[in-house]
C-alpha cells in the first residue's frame, strides 16, 4: 500500500501568513497533502480559493479539500473544480461531503427537507459527465441543463472524488458512486468493517474501489488534551451509543499513540491519513516539525 501523509489546518483563518506558513511548511517536509475543509457557516477559510493561493506558492504538495454539495449548483461547481484542477497543474484531491446536516446549516444553504444524499449522487453523476467532456442536457432541482457544456476539462481523467460517511447510506453511496472513502472519528476496527461493505456493495454492482483508496481523518493532540476537548470528539465518534470506545482509538495524544494509531489503521487496511490538529500551541512550524519527525517516516 502506498501510504501519505496529509495534514489538516485546524479551523484554518482567512489568514495570509498563517495559510502562508502552514503550505510553506509541508511543501519543504515533503508531506504528501494539505487538506482543508468546507464549513460553511464558520470562519474558516474558504478552501477552493484557499487552495488556488497555495497552489501557486507549491509545485508537488497535493491539495485536497472537502467540499460541501447541498445548497451549490452543480455546474458551477464543476466548473470551479475542473479549473482549480488545470491551476495546480493535476494536483487537486477531492472529498463530496453532505454538510453536518444541522437545521440550521441545511435552512441557511436552502436544502430544507432534501436527502442529501441523493443530491451527492446526482452531483457526481452531473460532474463526471462535464469533466468527460459531455454536453449535458437534464433537470436537477430547480436547475435545468440544455446542451451545457464545462471547459475546459480537469488535467486529471478522472478527477477522482472520494466520499466520507460511517453510516449505512454513506457507505452505500461511496461503494455506488465514489472513487474512494475518507473516513473520521472511527475507530482501526470500525474503519477495516466499513472498508469491506464498501466492496462488498461495489462488487455486487460491478464495481471495484482501488485497494489504496481507503483513508481516514484522525484528530490528535501533540501535548495534552482538556477534558471538555476529549468528551466534544468522543460524543461525535463512530459507535457512539453502542460498544464503548477507547480514547487512543479515535483522539491519540503525544507521539507514541500517534504512532501506534496509525500502525493499527495500517494493518486494518487503511492507508491515507489526514492528521489534524486539535489546538497549535506553539504555530505551524513546531507541530508540522513534530508530525515529521514521528508520522512522516510512514510515508513510503
Amino acid at each position: 500500500m502506498k501510504i501519505r501523509i496529509a495534514v489538516a489546518g485546524t479551523n484554518t483563518p482567512c489568514d495570509r501568513e498563517g495559510l502562508a506558513d502552514l503550505v510553506d511548511g509541508l511543501e519543504k517536509r515533503r508531506f504528501d497533502t494539505l487538506w482543508l475543509s468546507d464549513t460553511p457557516l464558520t470562519p474558516a477559510v474558504e478552501p477552493l480559493m484557499a487552495l488556488a493561493i497555495a497552489s501557486a506558492r507549491t509545485t508537488r504538495l497535493k491539495l485536497g479539500t472537502n467540499v460541501v454539495i447541498p445548497g451549490r449548483n452543480p455546474l458551477l461547481l464543476a466548473k470551479e473544480l475542473a479549473h482549480l484542477d488545470r491551476l495546480t497543474d493535476g494536483r487537486l484531491l477531492l472529498a463530496f461531503m453532505p454538510g453536518i446536516g444541522s437545521r440550521t446549516e441545511r435552512a441557511a444553504l436552502g436544502v430544507e427537507g432534501v436527502d442529501r444524499n441523493v443530491v451527492l449522487a446526482k452531483t457526481i453523476e452531473l460532474c463526471r459527465r462535464w469533466w468527460a467532456g459531455e454536453a449535458v442536457t437534464d433537470e436537477f432541482a430547480d436547475y435545468r441543463y440544455d446542451e451545457v457544456t464545462v471547459g475546459p476539462e480537469p488535467v486529471q481523467a478522472p478527477l477522482e472524488i472520494w466520499l466520507g460517511g460511517n453510516g449505512p447510506k454513506g457507505l452505500q453511496l461511496t461503494a455506488t458512486h465514489g472513487d474512494g472513502w475518507l473516513g473520521a472519528r472511527a475507530t482501526p476496527a470500525q474503519a477495516s468493517q466499513s472498508r469491506r461493505t464498501i466492496e462488498a456493495v461495489a462488487a455486487s454492482v460491478g464495481r471495484r474501489i482501488d485497494d489504496d483508496h481507503f483513508g481516514i481523518s484522525i484528530p490528535y493532540e501533540r501535548l495534552m488534551l482538556d477534558d471538555a476537548t476529549a468528551a466534544a470528539v468522543m460524543k461525535r465518534a463512530a459507535g457512539d451509543g453502542d460498544a464503548p470506545v477507547d480514547r487512543a482509538d479515535i483522539l491519540p495524544v503525544g507521539a507514541s499513540e500517534i504512532v501506534a494509531l496509525l500502525g493499527r489503521h495500517i494493518d486494518a487496511g487503511i492507508s491515507k491519513f489526514v492528521l489534524r490538529p486539535m489546538s497549535l500551541r506553539d504555530g505551524w512550524d513546531a507541530e508540522l516539525d513534530f508530525l515529521a519527525e514521528h508520522a512522516l517516516p510512514l510515508q513510503n
